[in-house]
């Protein structure tokens, strides 16, 4: 089994020993990403939409370096700390993809870094 690990120069490095995405079998697995902005690192202001919107645009990022865009996507997970957030994110999610739709699943959950509303992490096709 070959992994290769892809990184996207437009994003903050990961903090912690995990890589951005990996390449593995015919697969893009894409590291979660949260609402963090490139330039300072920090969460962006604004709620759950614009967290929302600045996690599209990191996954897009990642999937760029990779040579791949959101058409490649087959799987997508969200977590939120407030599952009433659900439909604010469909709406921005539903502007990232076209029929087939990939598969999805949403959680709750208690907590997420950064003190995050929302991270989202997809599995692309090679």
């Amino acid at each position: 089994m070959i992994k290769s690990a892809i990184v996207s120069p437009k994003l903050t490095p990961p903090v912690g020993p995990f890589s951005q995405a990996i390449q593995c079998q015919g697969l893009i697995y894409l590291s979660g990403q949260v609402g963090q902005d490139p330039a300072t690192g920090k969460l962006v202001e604004g709620g759950v939409a614009a967290e929302a919107e600045r996690v599209f645009k990191n996954l897009g990022a990642v999937l760029e370096a990779a040579g791949k865009s959101f058409d490649d996507v087959v799987q997508v997970r969200v977590f939120l700390t407030n599952i009433n957030d659900y439909a604010v994110i469909n709406g921005i999610y539903a502007k990232q993809f076209s029929q087939p739709y990939p598969a999805r699943t949403a959680v709750a959950v208690a907590a997420l870094p950064l003190g995050a509303s929302v991270e989202v992490d997809l599995v692309a096709a090679v």
